[in-house]
């Protein structure tokens, strides 16, 4: 029985969706002017585990997943007028940047990856029918939504008037009505792209395009709405209000899921701080699932701090693992086994999740033959469930980060092994300690066994 922690009923539900054999998620995507930080990758990782989840329990077909690009944003025409490059060119490029990052982390492509600027129509369509229903209003080529228009307003935050009107960081302008009013459109300077509209050639505003593109490609109420804590406000409870009010108070969304924070120290992760680590630079060291098991190292609701000592902990263990992957080949056609399908299930308990692959393995390492290949099997299934244990043991453990241009070649090992063996047939085991503890002291570990020496990276 999967059951998570809706945001706005603050409490863990059963999870029920609309239609099983539809189950719908969106989840809050990058806004394309610049690498993301690992902070931005925590939330990609976390619903990766959980559309994992939702196709293990409702099939692979049964679930449609849809993760955004935001390519269309006053930080991307910015970085444009900054460096002289397209838009366009600039949002492609942070675009396939990040899923190639994202793919190195064992993240699954989404099933729909649309973009804003591919749903301009839907939006001008959305402001317009809003302002039509008497819950937006245009003013000076803007249309702004009228908080006051929705009751609820202010719901999933749980935010009062004045903690709302100083966390939207809003500029108080002479043609809003009311100062907390959010803008839907807004016009577009000569310098800067723009589109068409009754209210003149503008842009929409950064909420209205969540709501646009989900009424298009997924429905007016979807089962699972994602993203970081910090979407809450504005961002999340600006598209509960003009997709409710848009559609006669049909929810947006059934469950509201957030992560928690990545912190640096005393202080979240954040750009606005300098404070942040990206994923370009940490996967020049570190391999991709070394990344993702320490992001999945704590419950996604709970903060996590991002320390080295934490991605040495996660090398760690990923290499007890597989260890144990490289002595027994795991036989075919293996199930999760019910220890971790049920920690995930519970709101995704993660080290509850990981403490039973641990369980898994400790009992696999007390069998051998056939049946520690049926342990192995079932540690690899439960494995691949959290996104875990797709690299082929041998591939693991001789892995070189990138950046490692100082770092011995597998070829370069190989040769040396050779080396080593011909000097041991000889009985020069001078030669033989030498080549060892010279490649121990460059981090590779030399294990001799009966059908000779094997070598892995420490």
């Amino acid at each position: 029985m999967l059951q998570l922690y809706d945001s706005l009923a603050r409490d863990k539900r059963l999870f029920t969706p609309g239609d099983p054999d539809r189950v719908t998620m969106y989840v809050c995507g990058p806004t394309v002017y610049n690498h993301a930080h690992i902070g931005n990758f925590r939330a990609a990782v976390v619903f990766d585990l959980l559309f994992r989840l939702l196709r293990h329990r409702y099939g692979a077909e049964n679930v449609v997943y849809a993760r955004n690009f935001t390519d269309i944003d006053d930080k991307i025409i910015k970085a444009s007028k900054e460096t002289g490059a397209p838009i366009d060119e600039i949002t492609r490029k942070y675009a396939a940047i990040y899923v190639a990052e994202l793919a190195a982390f064992n993240c699954l492509p989404p099933t729909l990856a649309p973009t804003a600027t591919g749903h301009i129509a839907e939006m001008i369509a959305l402001a317009g029918r809003l302002v039509a229903q008497g819950f937006a209003y245009a003013a000076d080529g803007h249309v702004l939504f009228s908080v006051s228009s929705f009751p609820d307003y202010g719901k999933l935050s749980g935010a009062d008037a004045d903690e709302r009107l100083a966390g939207a960081r809003v500029e108080i302008a002479p043609y809003k009505e009311n100062p907390a009013d959010f803008v839907l459109w807004k016009p577009s300077k000569a310098d800067e792209p723009g589109w068409d509209s009754p209210w003149g050639r503008g842009r929409p505003g950064w909420h209205l395009e969540c709501s646009a593109m989900i009424g298009k490609i997924l429905g007016e109420t979807i089962d699972i709405h994602g993203g970081g804590q910090d979407l809450k406000f504005p961002h999340h409870e600006n598209e509960i209000a003009q997709s409710s009010c848009a559609h006669h108070g049909a929810p947006l969304a059934r469950y509201w899921l957030h992560n928690g924070f990545l912190k640096m120290g005393a202080d979240k992760m954040s750009k606005s701080l300098g404070n942040v680590a990206l994923p370009r630079d940490l996967l020049k060291k570190h391999h991709g699932e070394t990344l993702r098991f320490a992001l999945l190292s704590a419950q996604y609701r709970q903060p996590l701090e991002w320390t080295d000592e934490l991605i040495e902990q996660s090398k760690k263990q990923l290499d007890r693992f597989y260890r144990l992957l490289a002595e027994a080949s795991p036989a075919e056609g293996a199930a999760p086994p019910e220890s971790v399908v049920l920690a995930l299930e519970d709101d995704m308990n993660t080290p509850e999740a990981i403490a039973g692959l641990h369980e898994l393995r400790d009992i696999a390492m007390q069998l051998e033959g056939e049946p520690k290949r049926r342990a192995a099997a079932r540690l690899k299934a439960a494995g691949a469930l959290m996104g875990f244990f797709e690299a082929a043991p041998d591939d693991w453990f001789r892995w070189t980060p990138p950046s490692g241009e100082d770092a011995l070649s597998a070829e370069a090992i190989d040769a040396l092994l050779t080396e080593r063996a011909a000097a041991r047939k000889a009985k020069d085991f001078k030669t033989s300690d030498r080549i060892r503890d010279d490649l121990a002291a460059q981090g590779v570990l030399i294990e001799d066994g009966p059908n000779g020496a094997t070598w892995r990276r420490g």
